[in-house]
């Protein structure tokens, strides 16, 4: 059974620490996979931490997902709000999903208020900048463990 973290990055998040510090804060996505890697290697998990612009090319690493990782945590980004493909491929994981938004989608304009990735993540996790990655991690660790003993 895989022991990976696939951590998967939507449409701009390349530009983090760049794109609106005022909302995104300063932190670079480098900065972010160094966390990931980090917190995985912490718990004993593999950490696949990938970034695209593309929406079909996130469908095809979920589809990948679903056959190679523990869990997943997706920042979907701009394809949480208009994306039913990847609505769509995220319903087939059968694995745990945390959700991660740098911002808190609740407190935007509600253009970014309302994620359809929610209809198939096991938890959200939104507001918290970077930290909510490793947040993420840590809280698909626990699942996976608690997975493991039912």
């Amino acid at each position: 059974m895989s022991t990976t973290v696939f951590v998967l990055n939507g449409p701009n998040l390349n530009l983090l620490g760049v794109r609106e510090p005022h909302l995104y804060g300063s932190t670079t996505l480098a900065q972010v996979e160094q966390l990931c890697r980090r917190v995985a290697d912490e718990l004993g998990l593999g950490c696949e931490f990938r970034q695209t612009n593309h929406e079909g090319v996130m469908v095809d690493w979920v589809q990948e997902a679903r056959e190679r990782a523990a869990a997943i945590a997706i920042n979907p980004a701009g394809l949480s709000f208009r994306s039913i493909p990847l609505l769509d491929a995220l319903k087939t994981v059968e694995q745990p999903i945390a959700e991660v938004h740098v911002t808190n989608i609740h407190r935007r304009d509600p253009l970014y208020q309302h994620s359809l990735v929610s209809l198939a993540a096991t938890g959200v996790i939104c507001g918290f900048g970077a930290f909510g990655y490793e947040l993420a991690i840590r809280a698909l660790a626990q699942r996976l463990a608690l997975n493991a003993t039912e």
